[in-house]
């Protein structure tokens, strides 16, 4: 895998994720450095469009994990 340049808020949020599937509610709780869930859904948009981060809806919740 390429070496990507990622901010201490999006490498929290992968390292929450590594894991199990999240919801966007359970890696807020989990992660310090992002204040609130509009940064959260910035935050996983851009990890999105690095490929680096999937979603999926299970049991109409949507879950966020690591490619």
């Amino acid at each position: 895998m390429k070496h990507l340049n990622l901010t201490a808020a999006e490498q929290s949020v992968l390292n929450a994720v590594s894991k199990e599937p999240l919801t966007s509610s359970e890696i807020l709780k989990k992660v310090d450095n992002v204040p609130m869930i509009l940064s959260l859904y910035n935050i996983l948009d851009e990890l999105k469009s690095k490929g680096v981060l999937k979603s999926f809806v299970k049991q109409d919740k949507k879950y966020h994990c690591v490619i």
